[in-house]
């Protein structure tokens, strides 16, 4: 038995397929999604997304959003941001993590709307930069 899982975000659907199962950060902490799974609808933090097919696993920074697993085994993720492992451009995030913090120095002195939007950024950026930097150190 499978569980058919899609993650949509905003832009195009990253990901579409058959898996075996699905791990990922919800608000109250890491689920292992496997088939049957009691239907469920959670809030999606930003991690480090982990499923299995075939007995290999293969990582997905999301930047948060929302799951939903249904009584049909599927699990479907509305993410805000989500990129495969392979697709991160782990120079490019480092430059955003590195500026996030530079912009959070002066943001906090300023204005609070701003620095709770840098800070998101900020975690945006860490997660990517995990997510690479975990993908670089696989054989």
């Amino acid at each position: 038995m499978v569980i058919h899982f899609k993650i949509i975000t905003p832009e195009r659907v990253t990901f579409s397929d058959e898996v075996d199962q699905v791990s990922l950060m919800t608000a109250s902490g890491e689920i292992t999604v496997l088939p049957q799974h009691i239907p469920l609808v959670t809030v999606l933090q930003p991690g480090e997304l982990r499923y299995k097919k075939n007995g290999e696993e293969k990582s997905i920074a999301v930047s948060g959003g929302f799951a939903e697993i249904k009584a049909d085994n599927s699990l479907v993720i509305l993410a805000d941001t989500a990129e495969h492992a392979t697709e991160i451009d782990l120079t490019r995030a480092e430059a955003a993590r590195d500026l996030a913090l530079q912009t959070m120095q002066t943001a906090v002195k300023e204005d609070h709307t701003e620095y709770a939007r840098i800070q998101a950024s900020l975690e945006k950026a860490l997660n990517r930069v995990k997510v690479g930097n975990k993908y670089r150190r696989l054989p």
